[in-house]
């Protein structure tokens, strides 16, 4: 994978990440107050699923 590439993709998770603040302050404020009150077993079970689905995308567009 080439460096432009890999840059790119960083590119576009950033902008991906950052339309939910920019369009939706007070609902993203709330999500993270949720996010923050949750058992630490369930953020790992969201962030183990993201992970996945991240893998399972890269090794089918790979």
């Amino acid at each position: 994978m080439s460096l432009q590439l890999m840059m790119l993709s960083l590119a576009l998770v950033l902008i991906l990440e950052g339309l939910g603040p920019l369009l939706f302050p007070n609902r993203w404020k709330q999500y993270l107050n949720e996010i923050s009150n949750q058992n630490q077993y369930v953020l790992r079970r969201i962030g183990g699923g993201l992970v996945t689905a991240g893998l399972v995308l890269l090794i089918i567009f790979s």
